[in-house]
């Protein structure tokens, strides 16, 4: 058997993940709902509401498909493992590399040394550092 989602568990969710409160022209709360907006990063800006009070009242089987497929767009998973242990979905943020060269090193390697783009992003960091060396090494 699924669970079920109250609003208190949809509340939750939209708090762990760091979903801000939509405030009125006057810049107070929203009154009908309980309004949150979340902007992705690429640009699209979701929107859900739970109704007021935000208590332990389950949504019906289909509203809680609907708030998750078209309002947090999440699946049932992702959205309970939110709740339940605070993990965030997964929204495309990009990752830095694990090991990624400073811009001023790059800048280097391109306009002093004369590699391209692309040569740059394969190198390691200690390539990097030994091309930068060798480079500073041939200019004396």
């Amino acid at each position: 058997m699924s669970r079920v989602i109250t609003r208190n568990d949809h509340d939750a969710f939209c708090t762990t993940e760091g979903w801000q409160p939509v405030r009125n022209a006057r810049g107070k709360a929203v009154g009908h709902h309980k309004t949150y907006e979340l902007v992705l990063p690429d640009g699209q800006i979701l929107r859900t509401r739970i109704s007021r009070p935000v208590n332990r009242d389950v949504y019906g089987r289909s509203m809680a498909q609907h708030i998750l497929r078209d309002q947090l767009r999440v699946t049932a998973e992702e959205f309970w493992t939110c709740v339940d242990d605070g993990i965030r979905p997964d929204r495309g943020v990009p990752q830095a590399p694990e090991e990624s060269l400073p811009l001023d090193v790059v800048h280097l390697l391109i306009n002093r040394v004369g590699l391209t783009e692309p040569e740059v992003a394969r190198m390691t960091r200690e390539q990097a550092i030994g091309a930068l060396n060798d480079y500073w090494s041939r200019q004396q």
